[in-house]
């Protein structure tokens, strides 16, 4: 190249930095140092390759970045931003992005380049400002294909909580509701833009129709996988597994799990979570057990769904077992996770004495959802002093949490204790802490309708009441007695209100039964845990109706038929 002149000529001098850098980066360097003012194309080259081959040298891309500042030749271009940006998506660099989208601003005219933009997306999305990356895309004109998957993504990965981490983390936001319908909203808008979704498209759509329950939607990706020859590799596999489970089809996700050609331990971990929300214990240790015959070694997210599928059920030995095994068939040390399912199977079963020492035995500090946990079954299971001592320890943790009260309000409730249930509501009030609404999803004819406890605002109110006097009725005649004791101060399961009528579930109920056909399930998503009266008044109306209901709270599946539940009434 010297003795061509190549050397002088920016094409051959970038080619060759590229194949140096990939080689060995300092030799790249030391050609690069040896360049004569390099150009903006060269200093984009070596950037790019540093940011995509060499990212634990990040630090060097910076410093190129600040060679070009201090240029009197040469200024950044549309080139030189969407590598830099890459690199702001990892510690320690994310601050830098703001300053980066300060230079685009400075040293390009709009209208700004689309791989420019979508790295500013990408960046803002990662960086958890969901705002500011949905305006950054509404900004572009003709979004292509990796620009769609760029918001549809960012919605997922900050709406979408598996079956997996379902059984860890219950709370159901409105926030996680809204970023989930905004996914399905924009999806839309895509078909109508006439882009063909891809595989991460549909993985994306499918996360967000199994936050919502938005089953037709979903099945409408499946299908649209199967019309157009998509391949089914483990990560499309593993959404529809998870989306089919959330949606109350557990037999569907088990007939798409058992025909995929091959699994890896995402799909295992997808179908026993499936089979803990559902209740479904034995079957999940039974597919445990399968999966280590299959030669794979459990990770951390497959110990927590099982115990978790074991805590729903009961089988406190077996999840002890598994939980031992840990440490004593692995070689690792049971992590925050691990011993919060833990702590929860115990208490569920009755053990909260024994969940409180487990508790204090961890090595590291507890945080707010396990005292949370213990708090939960000290109520169900009447233990009044470890309430006390978990409250005392959420209030110094989230002293702000309506919840933490609200339980041990319920707990001095249901023993009569009422100048104690005004001093914590007391403390509520002045602490100015709100109480959580409760919220139902229920999809008719492919729409999603949500109602809040009280609703009066859907177009169809007037009947939905007519509907909900008449259960009433019903019930009354099938001998139900609502039990206005517990759910008036059952706070943490409904807003507090004058009848029991208009709890969420219930409104959801009364407009699937006027609206749906006769002979489909009722499919329902709740932010709360069922609260006993709803769940035996539910009960009670899949008989008098002749109905499937299928309820999803924050904790589990519920299958009312025929009267029963599926829970048997353990949750």
């Amino acid at each position: 190249m010297i003795t061509t002149g190549l050397a002088l000529h920016t094409y051959p001098l970038s080619k060759l930095l590229h194949l140096s850098s990939t080689i060995a980066l300092s030799h790249a360097l030391a050609i690069f140092n040896r360049i004569p003012n390099p150009t903006v194309f060269l200093f984009n080259t070596l950037i790019s390759s540093i940011t995509t081959n060499h990212k634990g040298h990040t630090h060097l891309a910076f410093s190129l970045y600040e060679r070009i500042l201090y240029s009197k030749t040469t200024q950044p271009n549309s080139h030189t931003f969407p590598s830099l940006f890459k690199a702001c998506g990892s510690h320690p660099w994310v601050h830098h992005g703001p300053a980066l989208h300060s230079h685009v601003l400075k040293f390009l005219e709009p209208p700004y380049d689309n791989f420019v933009q979508t790295s500013l997306l990408n960046f803002y999305a990662n960086f958890g400002k969901l705002g500011i990356a949905r305006y950054l895309f509404d900004q572009i004109s003709n979004p292509d294909l990796a620009t769609w998957n760029s918001m549809l993504s960012a919605y997922a990965r900050s709406c979408t909580y598996s079956s997996t981490n379902h059984v860890i983390n219950s709370n159901i936001t409105s926030e996680d509701t809204s970023l989930s319908m905004e996914a399905l909203y924009l999806f839309n808008e895509m078909q109508i833009s006439l882009v063909k979704p891809n595989e991460v498209t549909l993985v994306a759509l499918i996360g967000a129709c199994a936050d919502v329950g938005a089953l037709s939607q979903g099945i409408w990706a499946h299908v649209y996988l199967l019309k157009y020859s998509i391949k089914l590799n483990y990560y499309v596999g593993t959404a529809l597994i998870d989306m089919y489970s959330r949606c109350g089809c557990l037999d569907l996700a088990y007939q798409l799990f058992d025909q995929l050609p091959e699994r890896d331990i995402l799909c295992y971990n997808a179908m026993i979570g499936g089979f803990a929300i559902h209740g479904y214990g034995h079957r999940a240790l039974q597919l445990y057990e399968q999966m280590k015959f299959q030669g794979l070694v459990p990770d951390d997210v497959t110990f927590i769904v099982t115990i978790c599928a074991c805590s729903h059920v009961g089988l406190v030995e077996e999840g002890r077992k598994i939980f031992e095994s840990i440490k004593e068939d692995y070689g690792k040390e049971p992590k925050l996770e691990h011993y919060g399912c833990f702590i929860d199977l115990l208490g569920r079963a009755g053990r909260v004495q024994e969940a409180e020492e487990k508790l204090r035995e961890m090595p590291m500090k507890p945080t707010a959802i396990l005292w949370r946990s213990l708090l939960g079954a000290a109520r169900v299971h009447g233990n009044l002093k470890v309430g006390e001592v978990a409250l005392k320890q959420l209030h110094e943790l989230e002293p702000e949490t309506s919840g933490n009260y609200v339980l041990l309000s319920n707990m001095y409730a249901s023993i009569d204790r009422w100048e104690d249930v005004k001093r914590v509501r007391k403390l509520m009030k002045d602490h100015g802490i709100n109480k959580k609404p409760g919220s139902s999803l229920v999809e008719v004819n492919g729409a999603m309708h949500e109602f809040l406890i009280g609703d009066k605002t859907h177009p169809r109110t007037r009947e939905i009441h007519l509907k909900l006097e008449e259960v009433g009725r019903r019930l009354q005649q099938y001998g139900h007695k609502p039990r206005t004791k517990e759910v008036l101060f059952d706070i943490d399961e409904e807003e507090k209100e004058d009848a029991l009528t208009y709890h969420s579930e219930r409104l959801a109920i009364a407009f699937a039964l006027i609206a749906s056909v006769l002979t489909a399930p009722i499919r329902i998503i709740k932010n709360l845990r069922v609260c006993s009266d709803c769940h035996e008044s539910t009960k009670l109306i899949s008989l008098i109706y002749g109905r499937e209901i299928i309820v999803r709270d924050r904790t589990r599946f519920h299958h009312f038929k025929n009267g029963t539940c599926s829970c048997a009434d353990y949750w």
